[in-house]
């Protein structure tokens, strides 16, 4: 652990965390070039650099293929993912549960019934259903914490009302989908499997504000995330009002998962699995607020690959392989959690 001293401030940076942070940055970089050099119409790096400096001896369709399809879905890959890393991290961080994920407790739920619900019923516009999924995670989430508020609010029950509002907002989408026609089914079922193929930088922009925003304020209320992990009675005793800091940092997780989860879709697992790599690549030191998005960047980023490329002409949404790879961890962190005898 070093000290950073910076225009009269310091701060504590932990050299492993930085290069676990650069290492997953440059393994984001790398898929994202991947996905711009790859594809049905193949494209050399130097053809990708004079696109995006705006030098000579770019075609039209060149620019049109890296500019408007392969470039938002990259970028898109590479800002979801950092946006439910980060937004995983704060939330089993705030409860100290490895389960309270952002998609485990409800908030990916909320968005999929609202957007299935515009689908199914309203027959609304893609932007229309975006701005529907937003709205159903957010009111979700005031619901969850609500419901699970009893003299402030603890990640055990937090966990049990979220899966509990899980259950209940899955059971509503089935109905929907199981009432709509052929047609407009298949449509909430793409939604929901959670991809990034045809986004365009209207999905893209909001999620890289939100992270570009949102990261800072986080790293900012740092501090009250320190003192929530040791209680709420030792918290109080350090200077920070417990509940108002847990609000503040859960509204920024939400916010976060909102976003990135009504521009792609409920794409599952990532922002579980990526906190819960990063803490054991930096062995558990500090926080991991900015390693968590960088790993969550690099796992979406390599994940959206993939999914275009393993089983290529045909591909797979991205939520799906995610899923397949996600769950074991699940079924892992639960195994571990029930040896031990806890789950922080």
């Amino acid at each position: 652990m070093k000290v950073l001293r910076i225009a009269g401030r310091s701060a504590r940076v932990d050299a492993r965390a930085v290069a676990v942070t650069v290492v997953a940055l440059v393994v984001a970089l790398t898929a994202m070039v991947a996905s711009l050099t790859l594809g049905d119409y193949p494209l050399p790096v130097s053809d990708i650099l004079a696109v995006l400096s705006g030098g000579p001896g770019t075609t039209r369709r060149s620019s049109y293929v890296i500019l408007h399809l392969r470039l938002p879905r990259a970028l898109g890959a590479i800002a979801v993912g950092a946006a439910f890393g980060l937004a995983g991290a704060i939330v089993q961080r705030v409860v100290r549960n490895p389960l309270a994920s952002p998609d485990i407790i409800g908030i990916n739920a909320g968005a999929g019934t609202v957007a299935v619900f515009l689908v199914v019923i309203v027959a609304a516009r893609p932007a229309t259903v975006a701005l529907g999924a937003l709205t159903g995670a957010l009111a979700t989430a005031v619901a969850i914490y609500l419901l699970s508020r009893r003299r402030g609010v603890t990640g055990y029950r937090l966990v049990l009302v979220g899966i509990g509002i899980t259950a209940m907002l899955t059971s509503v989408t089935a109905y929907l989908l199981n009432t709509a026609n052929v047609y407009t089914a298949e449509q909430a079922a793409v939604w929901l499997s959670g991809s990034l193929a045809g986004r365009s930088w209207g999905h893209v922009l909001p999620v890289v504000l939100a992270v570009a925003v949102l990261l800072p304020v986080a790293l900012r209320l740092a501090a009250s995330l320190r003192a929530l992990e040791l209680g709420d009675d030792l918290a109080l005793a350090l200077g920070t009002r417990a509940e108002p800091a847990r609000v503040g940092l859960l509204a920024t997780a939400v916010v976060l998962a909102a976003v990135a989860t009504a521009a792609a879709g409920p794409i599952a697992f990532v922002a579980l699995a990526a906190p819960q790599l990063a803490r054991r690549l930096v062995r558990e030191r500090g926080l991991a607020l900015v390693t968590s998005a960088a790993v969550g960047a690099a796992l979406l980023g390599c994940a959206d690959l993939a999914a275009r490329r393993v089983l290529a002409p045909t591909e797979l949404p991205v939520g799906v392989l995610t899923t397949v790879l996600g769950a074991p961890l699940l079924v892992w962190l639960l195994a571990r959690a029930n040896r031990v005898g806890r789950t922080e």
